[in-house]
């Protein structure tokens, strides 16, 4: 079965391409300038989808001959032609395969197709060559109870033929006590190795919903987790046989024959703790390798990409991880330090049609991005779709990675920087924070703290800047902002945020503070200025500020701090229902505020991610919020 397109189709595609085309040639040509954007060196194009298909993108692989296989959650297998859309024509569909049950990952090895469907690992042969499965063969069937949330991810081969597959655990609802994450069939909340004849070795415990991993040339396996349960933020970890990686409901399988993880749920402490102190007592306790801080660079980790060659610009050997929720790619840059895997997270891409799932390179060293909202929500607005990210050749000003340092941290930029602003004090501002480990959903940011500057040298290149610090956490997340840095050229960064997450404090010397690299602080003016007081006005009097409602422009810069936008929309339903839906309940502002404080997620049974705890925000700004929220309903 092939899909051709109809004259609409074959025009609208002839022009989205040679629109691409022309965008990209003046890119190229032209002088960024003023502050920079991610399509100054990232376009999108979209691949264009027959309208009676619905790509709800659950894997990609690609395939010889510039061929690109997609699975949907609807269980069907397209094999796509001319993906690239190369001398402006149109892709073509051919349906592969159908029938499987909510496929969420693909993979291509040795001629063949192995999908991770919900109940199994399946391969997929075409052995008559015409273009159509004909044998669906069962490697090997997961057990299930038929919860929804009972999702199956991979399958992805290493260096040796065995695949690596990550089982959700179960989200069960209990009436009055809501809903919770639980592994109700063996080996739910896992990570399993499983060869091509079937054989299966559980591999590590302590997942809550990982919906992507990788591994690296080297066979080192990495997944991505999300926020729940157990879970503070979502994360990026290395894996080894024998990890405990945090959920404790996976514990239910630890005494089958073949695990090698001894611990039981009842060893684990509802402490509330840094899981990174934990973990001092529970050495088994494996803690993220990057911490991708939730809502502040999106709310639902998923695809992984390792970029090999330079794909996206200066950035070999970085993985790429996609966001469901918030439709974006973030970077993640490693490092090694005292044998653990440990680094910084930045922004890379938003602005994608539909919520990220899958990450796959094409064969001209394009990214497929494959997408789709059904159920999660997203804030890309398409239910899916298929889109390519091409980077034009031009380098963004950026902070390429990030190393660990005794006495704080070194920079190094994509572009030499201007050594003038690299060294001033207000350039550059660290804080720490971490999250709580606990059974409750999710976890506010904790233990916030500023690590102000003590010294700055920057290297003779100009691609490096060191900076010595006052003090630093182990075990917690440092946010790096280097908004006052420009480059030698004057460009500011297209992304000054960085967060590291300090797993090892490296040995070695420490810098050297002199009079030459010592921040020189400038302490803020003391004269103080009075205010005439103005006048009353004529006529009716003024509302008092106390019962004045604030406008949408007033409030937004608030919900952006405290990232709120992430998540909801005065209108639009995203990953929660949107502020002009609360309105409608008609809470008084003091419920508002308390459930700001505490949600409860089952208010709001129809969104599957519920809203972590904020208490952090100060009064005046909650009260605020609330109020303008509550002025919706008018």
């Amino acid at each position: 079965m092939t899909i051709h397109f109809s004259l609409k189709h074959l025009l609208w595609s002839v022009i989205v391409v040679m629109g691409a085309v022309t965008l990209a040639k003046a890119q190229v040509k032209k002088d960024i300038a003023g502050p920079p954007k991610e399509e100054d060196f990232y376009q999108l194009q979209t691949v264009p989808v027959p309208e009676d298909i619905f790509l709800e993108v659950g894997g990609m692989a690609l395939l010889p001959n510039d061929k690109l296989a997609v699975c949907t959650r609807r269980g069907e297998v397209w094999i796509i032609s001319n993906p690239y859309m190369k001398n402006g024509r149109p892709p073509q569909y051919r349906l592969f395969a159908q029938g499987l049950h909510e496929p969420l990952g693909l993979a291509f090895h040795k001629g063949d197709l192995y999908v991770a469907q919900r109940p199994q690992i399946t391969r997929l042969r075409d052995k008559n060559n015409d273009g159509v499965a004909d044998e669906y063969k069962n490697i090997y069937t997961f057990a299930i109870t038929g919860n929804y949330h009972e999702y199956a991810y991979g399958p992805v081969f290493d260096n040796e033929d065995n695949m690596f597959v990550t089982l959700n655990l179960g989200w069960f609802r209990d009436v009055f006590k809501g809903g919770a994450m639980e592994s109700r069939a063996p080996w739910r909340g896992w990570m399993l190795k499983v060869s091509t004849d079937g054989q299966m070795t559980p591999f590590a415990a302590g997942f809550r919903s990982p919906a992507a991993l990788t591994v690296d040339k080297d066979g080192n396996v990495f997944f991505a987790e999300n926020q729940g349960e157990w879970v503070g933020s979502g994360h990026i970890t290395e894996v080894k046989k024998g990890d405990f990686l945090g959920q404790p409901s996976s514990l239910a399988w630890a005494d089958l024959p073949g695990s090698p993880v001894k611990l039981k749920a009842e060893d684990i402490p509802d402490s509330g703790k840094p899981e990174f102190e934990v973990a001092k007592q529970i050495t088994s306790l494996k803690t993220p390798s990057v911490w991708v801080p939730h809502a502040i660079l999106g709310v639902s980790t998923s695809g992984l990409l390792i970029d090999y060659n330079g794909q996206m610009g200066p950035f070999e050997g970085q993985f790429f991880v996609g966001d469901q929720g918030q439709s974006m790619i973030n970077r993640v840059a490693l490092e090694k330090v005292k044998g653990v895997y440990q680094g910084a997270v930045f922004p890379f891409r938003k602005g994608f049609s539909s919520g990220v799932l899958r990450l796959c390179w094409g064969a001209d060293g394009s990214m497929f991005v494959g997408m789709t909202s059904r159920g999660w929500g997203s804030g890309g607005g398409e239910p899916f779709g298929l889109q390519r990210l091409v980077w034009n050749g031009n380098v963004p000003f950026e902070i390429k990675r990030v190393h660990a340092r005794p006495d704080g941290f070194e920079l190094e930029f994509t572009l030499p920087v201007d050594k003038r602003t690299a060294r001033a004090a207000a350039s550059c501002h660290v804080r720490s924070f971490t999250y709580k480990y606990h059974r409750q959903y999710g976890s506010p940011i904790i233990n916030s703290r500023d690590r102000p500057l003590k010294a700055v040298t920057v290297s003779p290149d100009g691609l490096k800047v060191r900076l010595v610090l006052d003090s630093l956490k182990e075990g917690y997340i440092h946010e790096i902002n280097a908004a006052g840095i420009r480059s030698a050229a004057n460009q500011s960064l297209l992304h000054n945020t960085g967060y590291y997450t300090l797993n090892r404090i490296p040995d070695g010397p420490k810098m050297t503070v002199t009079a030459e690299n010592r921040v020189k602080v400038v302490k803020k003016s003391t004269v103080q200025h009075t205010q005439a007081k103005r006048p009353s006005p004529k006529g009716p009097a003024a509302p008092s500020a106390k019962n004045r409602i604030p406008d949408y422009a007033e409030v937004k810069p608030l919900l952006t701090q405290y990232t709120c936008l992430s998540c909801h929309d005065p209108v639009k339903r995203l990953v929660g229902p949107p502020y002009a839906e609360v309105a409608k309940r008609g809470y008084s502002i003091d419920k508002m505020i308390r459930l700001i404080h505490n949600p409860e997620p089952r208010n709001w049974p129809d969104y599957a991610t519920p809203m972590p705890p904020m208490p952090d925000i100060p009064a005046p700004d909650m009260k605020k919020i609330a109020t303008w929220i509550n002025s919706l309903a008018k």
